[in-house]
């Protein structure tokens, strides 16, 4: 388990990098397709394949529910029931419990709540949520955080920042007691902090300061995409990522936006999820190469064009966008999985261009050659 970073481009702070897991090599700059209930929205393991993910996110919390950890023993692990033999990253769930206004209560041990699919009553602490991780066999876990909304005012994101890194050292400890007896699943997995501190800059340099001292495999970065102007989330992480080690991956979570992922990794950010993706395509949202289409628009009923001239998916080779628009009008189910292998498609593809600007210390001239086209107006 290690990360080796190759090179940083010369233009900026993009970084090539490699991440060695139990179940293969990640090379970075790398979006995680989200399987959060085991499964990428609308496609199989093998469709997710062969479109080049290296490496898919799972939902501690929402596995946890649902099917269960009996169920997931059973199977072998999480890798051998949901068929995917690359690598997993599971979240801990926090951004979902926390974000069940009214149906949790947070105190220093662990947070108290109620199932969002049958209202039952759990109680999770920090060193639960690793062990159920640890049961799901998943490569890389993330400790359970609190993630704060926007706006929040300073003395509550002070004690949230707080609580924050007494639930990190806390996993850290559960994290090396398992792997003191790994022989039990024949797994070692890693471990990654998450900075919080809101949008105040002082929190957000404390958080990574604190949590940085303490031994990790790597560093996310919490609590962005909540609803705050871009801008402000831009200057937290031109606050945050230069105080984070060089020689550790640095994910960002919940961004995969195409024009974010070049805004992001331009500053120096490695690992991306987000449910973007898959969730536009089942509303009827595609990117191209020539900007966002909303292919429900009548205007596509008799355009019998790919969705994206520039695009190799299945779904371009082999459908026009009149047939899509046809399909969402009918409320057919493959429109969205056609939609769905469409966009993961894209954004992977995406991930593979920015890595080659990286390379070829290009980074400013492939960005802008691709935000001159993509930033049309959509219809």
């Amino acid at each position: 388990m290690s990360f080796r970073l190759i090179k940083t481009e010369k233009n900026t702070k993009a970084r090539l990098g490699e991440l060695t897991t139990p179940h293969g090599v990640v090379q970075t700059p790398v979006f995680m397709p989200v399987g959060t209930q085991a499964s990428v929205k609308a496609l199989s393991s093998e469709e997710v394949v062969e479109m080049g993910a290296e490496i898919i996110l799972g939902n501690a919390y929402h596995l946890y529910l649902r099917p269960g950890e009996e169920i997931i023993t059973k199977a072998g692990g999480l890798h051998k029931f949901m068929n995917w033999s690359g690598p997993i990253l599971t979240d801990s769930g926090g951004y979902q419990i926390f974000s069940m206004n009214g149906l949790r209560k947070i105190t220093r041990e662990g947070v108290k709540f109620q199932s969002h699919i049958d209202g039952s009553s759990h109680f999770l602490t920090p060193e639960r949520v690793i062990g159920i991780q640890s049961t799901l066999g998943s490569d890389i876990m993330m400790p359970l955080d609190e993630c704060l909304s926007y706006p929040t005012d300073h003395v509550l994101a002070k004690e949230s920042l707080d609580l924050t890194i007494d639930w990190l050292q806390r996993s850290i400890a559960e994290h090396a007691r398992l792997n003191r007896i790994s022989q039990v699943t024949g797994l070692k997995q890693m471990l990654f902090g998450i900075v919080q501190g809101s949008f105040y800059q002082d929190l957000r340099q404390e958080s990574a300061e604190r949590t940085c001292a303490l031994e990790l495999d790597g560093l996310a970065i919490g609590g962005v995409s909540v609803g705050e102007p871009k801008d402000l989330a831009a200057d937290i992480l031109d606050v945050t990522l230069p105080l984070l080690p060089p020689d550790k991956p640095r994910y960002l979570m919940g961004i995969g936006l195409p024009e974010d992922l070049w805004d992001y990794v331009e500053k120096g950010v490695d690992m991306f999820d987000c449910v973007v993706p898959t969730r536009n395509a089942r509303n009827g949202q595609v990117f191209t190469s020539t900007g966002k289409r909303v292919i429900t628009h009548a205007c596509y009923k008799d355009d019998f064009s790919p969705l994206d001239e520039n695009c190799g998916c299945f779904t371009c080779r082999n459908y026009t966008r009149a047939y899509l628009h046809h399909l969402f009008r009918a409320q057919e189910l493959l429109g969205l999985r056609l939609n769905s292998l469409h966009n993961v498609h894209f954004v992977l593809n995406l991930i593979n261009n920015i890595r080659q600007a990286i390379a070829e210390d290009r980074y400013p001239q492939a960005k802008a050659e691709f935000m001159a086209k993509y930033l049309q107006d959509g219809v």
